[in-house]
């Protein structure tokens, strides 16, 4: 495409010269030739300052929100209103505006978003639909395997989007379920994704150093709602009441008045049976997950999934044959042949902030005959550090023994992390903690002190495949360092 033709699209002014454009990117690093490199102005780094690099890896044009230096340019200069908007735009133009082409379902809230997301494309491949999945675990062009993005790509922008998107698309795909965080609302990653469902979980605290308030986190997350045409909303949350609501279905499991709601909820031993009244008629479910929590999730997608064409008996069907999803609620097995009820019950779970420890604590507490044991960090950094207390307060409120480790720690002293975590628990007036820095050392510390019958819950991490340290970043597998763990017992 001639970079005259994508400015016309866009209704962008554009330079005399007209070269052949094949990409976009904002990261010099990442130029291509062909590509046009956006010059986003962050808080410490203006863009511009890498537009020579840029020419050098043979970028076509800059694109920015004004530039002093613009004539003096060797590259054509296009001048847009909001960079990052012009990112996403021109990705979307590039790729043939690839949304058009799938049935776009996007998932948002604080818990919930990725066992909704991957729950929601599997009732949707039940029911038929060749459907493609973007989560924070990975990415799935329909049921292939689970695939990531490239490590410099851990966080994908709007370009890494719009590819996947067309990619789907293009070998075939009818629909796609997108989680859409308040990160990726924000920073106008998934603009100019044509949604078609939108789904709301659940809002509580988290983010509050890039959001600056709750209020501004709600204000993201809402954005989803507000830009499609139908929603799917959590009747039990009571930010779903300050909503915009256009065309809409609720859901609930706590007996709330909503479309969609979950009856005879039953956790058993091999998952959570129940009977759906809804739209779609009245019939019973069985969700092979553990985590009466999961409920709520399961409804969300089965009412997503029914607007698109699933009928109850598929819905039925497709939730009886979830295999759930990694690093949540995930139960680590050994691979020697020892029956694991020699052993204790060890769970992989991303709970990483008070609400959803209290929830997965909760839910293992009422399957759990023996003791209880939760090793738990909370992140570095600004990153909403007045939960730290509150995680320790839970920690030890539900669980018999809380070992307090790393999570991330990035730029914060882990003592410090570490400290708050502690003056939690003890202005609670407990004491059924210790502190192990070492995440590896704390789960086998943890292990160590379960017996038969206890369970062992991980928390924080789950999926995720790097750990950070103060001057580090090294690879981690919470389900294999638990395995290992466990081989070790006894």
């Amino acid at each position: 495409m001639r970079l005259a033709d994508l400015c016309a699209a866009l209704q962008l002014t554009a330079p005399a010269a007209n070269p052949e454009v094949s990409g976009v990117t904002h990261n010099a690093a990442w130029v291509s030739p062909g590509d046009v490199f956006v010059a986003i102005r962050g808080a410490k780094v203006d863009g511009h300052s890498f537009a020579q690099q840029a020419a050098q890896r043979g970028a076509a044009a800059i694109a920015g929100e004004g530039w002093p230096l613009a004539e003096a340019c060797p590259l054509p200069y296009v001048e847009v209103h909001s960079a990052r908007a012009a990112l996403a735009d021109f990705a979307t133009e590039l790729e043939g505006n690839p949304s058009r082409r799938l049935k776009v379902v996007g998932v948002t809230g604080t818990d919930g978003k990725t066992t909704t997301s991957w729950l929601t494309a599997h009732l949707l491949r039940s029911a038929g639909l060749d459907t493609g999945l973007l989560s924070t675990v990975g990415y799935q062009l329909g049921d292939g395997a689970l695939q990531h993005f490239p490590a410099h790509f851990t966080t994908p922008e709007a370009p890494q989007v719009q590819a996947t998107l067309r990619q789907l698309a293009d070998t075939g795909g009818q629909a796609v379920v997108l989680e859409a965080s308040s990160h990726a609302l924000a920073l106008e990653r998934v603009r100019a994704v044509e949604w078609d469902v939108a789904i709301w979980t659940h809002l509580s605290s988290e983010h509050l150093d890039f959001h600056g308030t709750l209020e501004q986190y709600f204000a993201e997350k809402r954005k989803l709602i507000e830009r499609s045409p139908f929603a799917v909303l959590n009747a039990d949350d009571p930010w779903t009441q300050r909503l915009k609501l256009g065309q809409h279905v609720t859901y609930s499991t706590e007996g709330n008045r909503a479309d969609w709601q979950a009856q005879h909820i039953e956790e058993q031993s091999g998952g959570l049976a129940f009977k759906v009244v809804s739209p779609a008629g009245t019939f019973d479910a069985f969700l092979p997950m553990i985590g009466r929590f999961n409920v709520s999730n399961a409804l969300a997608g089965m009412a997503a999934a029914h607007h698109l064409g699933a009928t109850a008996e598929q819905l039925a069907a497709g939730l009886a044959s979830f295999a759930g999803v990694p690093g949540r609620m995930e139960q680590v097995t050994r691979q020697t042949s020892m029956p694991s009820s020699l052993g204790p019950r060890v769970i992989v779970d991303f709970a990483h902030t008070p609400p959803s420890l209290e929830k997965a604590l909760g839910t293992l507490r009422a399957t759990t005959s023996g003791q209880l044991i939760v090793v738990i960090g909370s992140a570095g950094g600004p990153r909403d550090p007045s939960k730290r207390g509150p995680l320790g307060e839970v920690a030890t409120r539900l669980a018999d023994e809380a070992v307090f480790t790393e999570e991330d720690c990035r730029d914060t002293p882990l003592s410090d992390i570490l400290s708050a975590m502690a003056g939690g628990a003890q202005a609670a007036g407990r004491s059924n903690y210790c502190l192990v820095p070492d995440r590896r050392e704390a789960i086998g510390h943890a292990v160590r002190l379960a017996g038969p019958g206890d369970t062992v819950l991980l928390a924080g991490k789950g999926p995720e495949e790097t750990l950070e340290r103060l001057n580090e970043t090294v690879p981690w597998n919470e389900v294999e360092e638990a395995r290992a763990a466990l081989e070790l017992w006894g």
